[in-house]
């Protein structure tokens, strides 16, 4: 069993930066892949960017250029770097670590607004 602890969520202006960082209860966080979701109200939860193993990384059409992920295998923690932020982006995001089996965090809120 893994356990995700996220934290960086909060109220930004549009324009604005936030990181948000997951912390895995992990020894072997360095194979698993690892990745942010978001769900919005009334919608589904999407893949926002993900990171493998080897730190290849893939992002969302609708985030790229804006938001960077990246993962720090000494601290058991990823990143999201997000920049530039929109109203479009305010959800709940969740921190997914995957190998043979799946793992969520409780995820945390972005709210984007002036």
């Amino acid at each position: 069993q893994v356990q995700l602890v996220e934290s960086g969520g909060g109220l930004v202006q549009p324009g604005g930066s936030l990181r948000l960082s997951c912390a895995a209860s992990t020894s072997r966080f360095s194979i698993y892949q690892m990745g942010w979701y978001r769900q919005a109200p009334g919608k589904q939860r999407e893949l926002v960017a993900a990171i493998s193993s080897a730190s290849t990384t893939n992002y969302a059409d609708s985030v790229k250029g804006r938001f960077t992920i990246s993962r720090d295998n000494a601290k058991n923690t990823v990143y999201l770097q997000m920049n530039s932020l929109k109203p479009e982006d305010t959800a709940v995001y969740y921190c997914n670590a995957r190998w043979v089996n799946g793992y969520w965090g409780q995820g945390t809120q972005v709210t984007v607004s002036s």
